[in-house]
């Protein structure tokens, strides 16, 4: 059976809107170069892109990205909001088939994600500064103690 995308851009039209609880993530909204690195590469420079763009009227955040390496999977984000829990959140889906959710904080000029699954626990912290953003990753395997991740800085492109 299609699918009529006709109709249902149709239904639940009302709801396509700004979600004034995301305003704050306005700043990342654009196209951005990355260049960075992983400690499983060592001296292997990362280049990549990002984009995040509101969907849905701006009811959620979309993050695509890419780095220019096969061992990296390109990825899709997607950011909401819980108003009665006063929360945020992340839900990951990558080209190898992986999906994960991640809770976010919004504090000052950095954004926090993380995800607290036993078997592989990350955290990444995203620092806004006046024409980039950087953003370092740590990662602890099976309850080891953290050590460090994916490391970008964004240069926005546009």
């Amino acid at each position: 059976m299609r699918y009529n995308w006709t109709v249902a851009t149709k239904v639940g039209s009302k709801a396509i809107k700004p979600n004034p609880k995301l305003k704050p993530l306005e700043v990342l909204i654009g196209e951005w170069d990355t260049d960075g690195s992983h400690p499983y590469f060592p001296g292997k420079a990362l280049h990549g892109r990002t984009v995040f763009e509101w969907i849905e009227g701006g009811a959620f955040l979309l993050l695509r990205s890419e780095i220019d390496n096969p061992k990296f999977p390109d990825g899709i984000e997607i950011f909401g909001s819980d108003d009665a829990a006063g929360t945020f959140y992340m839900l990951h889906f990558d080209e190898r088939g992986v999906s994960r959710k991640y809770d976010v904080a919004i504090e000052g000029n950095q954004i926090k994600w993380w995800r607290d699954e036993p078997s592989f626990r990350q955290r990444y912290i995203l620092k806004i500064e006046d024409d980039k953003l950087v953003g370092l990753g740590e990662m602890s395997r099976n309850g080891s103690a953290w050590e460090p991740d994916l490391s970008l800085t964004y240069i926005r492109a546009s």
